[in-house]
C-alpha cells in the first residue's frame, strides 16, 4: 500500500457494502462520471415554498459518490437561482457556475451550480442546476426525502436505494 496524498498512512480503500434488492452501490458507479436522464419526480423545498418540482432530472454517478441530481434552470421560480461570482473547476465537467438561493425571505449563498458551457460528454447539463440538499429545506424523490452527503464540496443525494460508504465526510480525502 501506498501513502495517499503525502500521508504518512497507507491507503486502505473502503469495504463497499453490498447493495440489497433495489439498492445500488456507489462503489459500483463509473469513473470517468455517467449524466443519466431521470423521471422521479423531484421536489426541493427552501425558505417554506417549494422552488422546484420535475419530473426531468439528471443524475450524475461518479465512483464513491452519492448521485448528484440536476433539475432544469425551467423548473425554478424566477427570482430563486440568483448568479454570484466565482467559479470551480471539475476535470471532468469543467467550469462551475454559482446560484445563490433565495425564497421565503431565506438564503442559501453558494448552494446551487450549473455548467453552462460543460465538457465534452457532459452536454446534457447545460441549463441544468445541482443543490446541495443539506443546505435546502428538503429534498425529496418520489416522495423519499433525501439526506446529504457529508463534507462541504459534494453535493450528493442519499436514499435508501444508494448504499455506501460514501466519500466526503473526515478522512474520505484519500479514497
Amino acid at each position: 500500500m501506498t501513502p495517499a496524498h503525502g500521508s504518512s498512512r497507507p491507503f486502505r480503500r473502503p469495504r463497499p457494502i453490498k447493495p440489497g434488492a433495489g439498492q445500488e452501490s456507489v462503489w459500483d458507479y463509473p469513473r470517468p462520471p455517467r449524466v443519466e436522464p431521470r423521471s422521479e419526480r423531484v421536489i426541493v423545498r427552501f425558505g417554506g415554498q417549494i422552488i422546484a418540482d420535475t419530473t426531468s432530472a439528471l443524475r450524475v454517478l461518479e465512483t464513491s459518490h452519492p448521485p448528484v441530481y440536476y433539475l432544469p434552470l425551467s423548473s425554478f421560480p424566477t427570482g430563486v437561482l440568483v448568479p454570484v461570482e466565482g467559479t470551480s473547476y471539475c476535470e471532468f465537467k469543467g467550469v462551475a457556475h454559482y446560484f445563490d438561493v433565495v425564497a421565503g425571505g431565506a438564503l442559501a449563498p453558494r448552494a446551487g451550480w450549473t455548467y453552462p458551457e460543460p465538457t465534452p460528454g457532459f452536454e446534457a447539463l447545460r441549463s441544468h442546476v445541482a443543490l446541495y440538499p443539506g443546505r435546502m429545506d428538503s429534498c425529496e424523490i418520489d416522495g423519499e426525502r433525501v439526506t446529504f452527503q457529508e463534507g462541504d464540496f459534494y453535493g450528493g443525494w442519499i436514499t435508501t436505494q444508494i448504499v455506501g460508504p460514501f466519500k466526503g465526510g473526515p478522512g474520505t480525502a484519500g479514497w
